[in-house]
């Protein structure tokens, strides 16, 4: 161990905390098979790393550290449970490598793994995407919050319920069999494009971690693709991630100025990536059960035609979107459908497209705001115009983001 300042040990403490608990969870839930049991042992892992690196210095291997270190902590507890019960079979099996054939899966990653297990039928499915981003990939319950349109306290309300009920119904640590894979497929692939979403936004745009989780989701397609893939709605997702990977460098201008997708230089864009990403759709559209992904992957793929110096094609992804609508109509969707709409047809078109949101869903989603302002900018109505763009501005958390709208907003 290196001896180091408390301030440098416990920057080193946030940062494998920060990029490594996804990892480490899913280790430790393969041995443990308890997801609740791993996650209060990793938790005690990282507090007695607080107290001990300080004093020891950094580890070598500080996830190595953490592992070994909560396993003791699993042992311990199961020890006094033992002693409670006397039950000796309890440690054996707490801790044993898992060997049958539930457990002997070809789940090629501990993540993945764990995905599934988070979608347990006794789970409420409306909190599997945010238990697997908490769970498996370590994010907290503001950032989470804010992916689904809800505040900070409420998301971790939700989170502790879902976590007690776990807890108190016995749910176990049970990998799926193959034959149930499929029907957990869906769940898993909303938390890994969510992943995607948060670590995409334009927040990410200057948060390291950010940009780590939307690599780390796209790796997760990856595997996932290797596990299952005949599944279309598998290719869709990863199709959709690398178009939009695609683009990245252009996103951002000299001192990080933000660019939006229409000023986007697509001589930025990574031809390699988008063409992988095309093999992928292509190979999805072949099993003839078109899905979400698909057709959010269709999108993106009508827009990276610039890259070949096509004009983008307004009204075929209008189409796209009228069927994705029909399908998921999320606020995303019915937003970017009024946008393609007002592209399409007309600016007066994608505003009574607009209009037909409720009002009430709409109150804290920036996009809506932003698409609706350059609408009504569009259509000459600068004093709305500029009352929706002063909404967007206050939902706005990226500063070049807010410095672009500023810059819109007619004085």
């Amino acid at each position: 161990m290196n001896a180091g300042s408390d301030e440098d040990t416990h920057r080193a403490i946030e940062r494998v905390a920060r990029e490594s608990y996804g990892r480490l969870l899913a280790r430790l839930a393969s041995h443990t098979r308890d997801v609740a049991s791993a996650e209060d042992v990793l938790g005690d892992a990282l507090v007695a790393a607080l107290t001990t690196w300080p004093r020891d210095g950094v580890p070598r291997n500080p996830e190595g550290w953490l592992i070994t270190t909560a396993r003791h902590f699993f042992i311990d507890r199961a020890r006094h449970e033992l002693v409670a019960r006397a039950h000796d079979a309890l440690l054996s099996a707490g801790l044993s490598t898992p060997n049958d054939e539930a457990m002997a899966s070809e789940f090629p990653d501990e993540r993945l793994e764990l995905l599934f297990v988070c979608t347990h039928p006794a789970i409420d499915p409306a909190m599997h995407t945010p238990l697997m981003l908490q769970t498996v990939l370590g994010l907290d319950a503001a950032r989470i919050a804010q992916a689904f349109l809800v505040s900070p306290a409420t998301m971790g309300q939700r989170l502790v319920r879902v976590k007690t009920k776990i807890r108190a119904a016995g749910i176990p640590f049970e990998v799926p069999n193959v034959s149930e894979l499929p029907g957990r497929l869906d769940a898993v692939l909303e938390a890994i494009y969510a992943a995607f979403g948060i670590g995409w936004s334009a927040t990410a745009g200057i948060d390291e971690r950010g940009r780590g989780l939307a690599e780390e989701a796209i790796w997760l397609a990856r595997v996932l693709l290797d596990l299952m893939p005949d599944e279309p709605e598998a290719l869709g997702l990863l199709s959709l991630m690398l178009h939009c990977e695609a683009r990245g460098p252009a996103r951002r201008g000299p001192g990080e100025r933000y660019i939006p997708l229409s000023e986007q230089d697509p001589r930025r864009w990574s031809l390699g990536t988008i063409e992988e990403a095309e093999r992928h759709l292509a190979r999805a559209s072949t099993f003839g059960r078109t899905g979400r992904f698909q057709l959010e992957a269709a999108i993106q793929s009508v827009h990276s035609g610039r890259a070949h110096g096509q004009e983008t094609d307004w009204p075929a992804i209008a189409v796209f979107y009228e069927r994705l609508a029909r399908l998921s109509p999320t606020m995303r969707t019915l937003t970017g459908r009024a946008a393609a709409v007002a592209e399409a047809a007309s600016h007066t078109a994608g505003l009574a497209a607009l209009d037909t949101i409720p009002h009430e869903s709409v109150s804290t989603y920036q996009p809506y705001w932003a698409v609706r302002a350059h609408l009504l900018q569009r259509l000459g109505r600068s004093g709305d115009a500029a009352d929706a763009f002063d909404r967007a501005i206050g939902l706005t958390e990226d500063p070049a983001v807010r410095a672009f709208l500023l810059d819109k907003r007619p004085d």
